[in-house]
């Protein structure tokens, strides 16, 4: 079948003085609009304190990038590019749970972590770009293997960065969430690396130990409703209740305040504009005329679309439905192929009118359309076998793509209704208490429509080549960070009557880049 292909990225090597001169002017053009030669104002901190600064959060607070954690995106990661210019104000040290190397991934006990349900490794290695899209780090690095395990090689803290890739907000909050002891069932390998001789301590408890003056609070909620995406809305993982979120929101917020602390707290993107939900075509596929031909036939889909009108026809006859209802949803489970490329897969759709009880063979099925979404792992099991050697067992032709490929526009508006609750909880105790909020959902509506601009560059969310989302399709480049940083840093400035931006004191994007190479140990 044919594969998905990715432009491969050109690299611009600059001299140190042309990036040092493209940086200072660039920070001209920031704050000195008429492009004069005027000196920048001297950095001050408003009615902010940043001595103690501590962040708490998910994968995006840690650095995840390209499906991996590890020591260069630790170090890329928001907060860090953050504490680096609160040291420029008074901010103190900030420790982060460094991983062992820079392979990412995690082991056990000495040993890879096997899921029990699929056999396949858990907590892999990083993706690289392996020349025509995203590959494992041991495809091209077959040396590379994990060496950070959550069982032998723990670090020390407190750490000032408590972000805990995979968490979900009530896991913030949640006494033992890093116990080893309670692992795989209700412990996070990431956090059994923060807790150190306090097991039950939950990250809230972590955070507010070290008393800190200022906090960030980022993509609470994000894994509530990730989840779910990334499952294809199949059920495995339910987006969390308002509710329970509301509830662990306000916990984090007041503990981290409770000693008169200031923050800024971001809100949650439309996760379904990412790449990991929109590269995949929801029409892949290229056929020649005999088999197009075959899949028409009455020997497979002809035979269905035609038990479809008589399904229906019954349904008018016999129940409330109206001739028009029945129209439209024949038309919609219609299944047809041509010749040539740009075919429709077929995929189970759970919101079609089950028909099984008035002939078994008619599953609730169709084929996609633009308005789903494929998620990315989807490019590498569209056109497999499911019995190989046997082209009659494509799957996504012949055999039906699960609910766990696809987010249908049901789905997807489940995602987008516990977003928008979630955001106006996040809205509201901003406000009430005084914090800065940094409006991530526009950023990212902007990165996936018309990009942005970030000192030269325009950042979009195109995978592999639009420099703000890594490999992964989900989390953010080195650049990606450094520009989140930046918008947090502008809404401290808002708030608090700081002046990183005007001083000069935000992150140039020419020091991040937007790939690790594979030789990266």
């Amino acid at each position: 079948m044919k594969k998905l292909k990715y432009i491969v990225l050109s690299l611009l090597t600059l001299s140190m003085i042309g990036c040092e001169n493209e940086l200072v002017q660039d920070l001209r053009d920031r704050t000195n609009p008429s492009g004069d030669d005027s000196p920048l104002p001297e950095l001050t901190t408003g009615t902010a304190d940043f001595s103690n600064y501590v962040a708490v959060g998910a994968s995006f607070t840690a650095g995840f990038t390209d499906n991996g954690l590890f020591i260069a995106s630790q170090e890329n990661s928001f907060p860090n590019i953050i504490a680096d210019k609160f040291a420029n104000a008074g901010g103190g040290t900030f420790t982060q749970p460094l991983m062992n190397d820079n392979f990412g991934g995690l082991i056990l006990a000495g040993n890879p972590i096997i899921s029990p349900v699929t056999g396949e490794r858990l907590f892999s290695e990083r993706l690289v770009f392996g020349g025509a899209g995203p590959v494992p780090l041991q495809a091209v690095n077959p040396a590379a293997m994990s060496t950070t395990d959550f069982a032998l090689n723990n670090p020390t803290g407190p750490f000032n960065n408590l972000g805990v890739p995979g968490a979900k907000s009530f896991h913030l909050v949640a006494p033992g969430y890093g116990n080893i002891s309670n692992f795989p069932a209700a412990a996070n390998p990431y956090a059994i690396r923060l807790t150190g001789s306090t097991p039950n301590a939950s990250v809230l408890e972590l955070a507010m130990t070290q008393n800190p003056t200022f906090f960030t609070l980022s993509e609470i909620g994000g894994n509530d409703v990730l989840g779910y995406a990334t499952t294809g809305g199949d059920g495995s993982n339910p987006i969390t209740p308002t509710s329970t979120f509301d509830a662990a929101l306000n916990a984090l917020v007041g503990g981290l305040t409770s000693n008169g602390a200031k923050g800024v707290i971001g809100n949650l993107p439309n996760i379904t504009s990412l790449s990991h939900f929109t590269t995949v075509p929801h029409n892949p596929i290229p056929l020649d005329a005999a088999t197009a031909g075959f899949l028409n036939s009455a020997s497979a889909y002809g035979a269905y679309n035609a038990g479809i009108v008589q399904a229906f026809a019954f349904l008018v006859a016999n129940t409330p439905m109206t001739q028009e209802m029945a129209d439209a949803e024949i038309a919609k489970r219609t299944i047809t192929f041509a010749e040539g490329e740009g075919n429709a897969v077929v995929i189970f759709d759970e919101n079609l009118t089950d028909l099984t009880a008035i002939n078994p063979a008619l599953v609730s099925m169709r084929q996609a359309t633009a308005d789903d979404l494929l998620v990315l792992p989807a490019s590498s099991f569209i056109g497999t076998q499911a019995v190989p050697g046997n082209p009659q067992t494509v799957n996504g032709v012949a055999i039906p793509l699960d609910d766990k490929w696809v987010l249908t526009p049901e789905e997807q508006e489940e995602i987008a209704i516990a977003t928008d609750a979630y955001n106006a909880s996040i809205s509201a105790i901003a406000n009430a208490n005084g914090l800065a909020l940094v409006d991530l959902n526009a950023i990212l509506e902007q990165a996936s429509t018309a990009g942005i601009a970030f000192d030269g560059y325009n950042l979009n969310t195109d995978l592999v080549f639009g420099g703000l989302v890594s490999l992964d399709g989900i989390h953010l480049t080195a650049r990606g960070y450094a520009l989140m940083a930046n918008s947090f840093l502008e809404a401290i400035d808002a708030t608090y009557g700081s002046n990183f931006a005007a001083s000069g004191n935000l992150a140039g994007a020419s020091d991040f880049g937007t790939n690790y190479s594979p030789l990266l140990q």
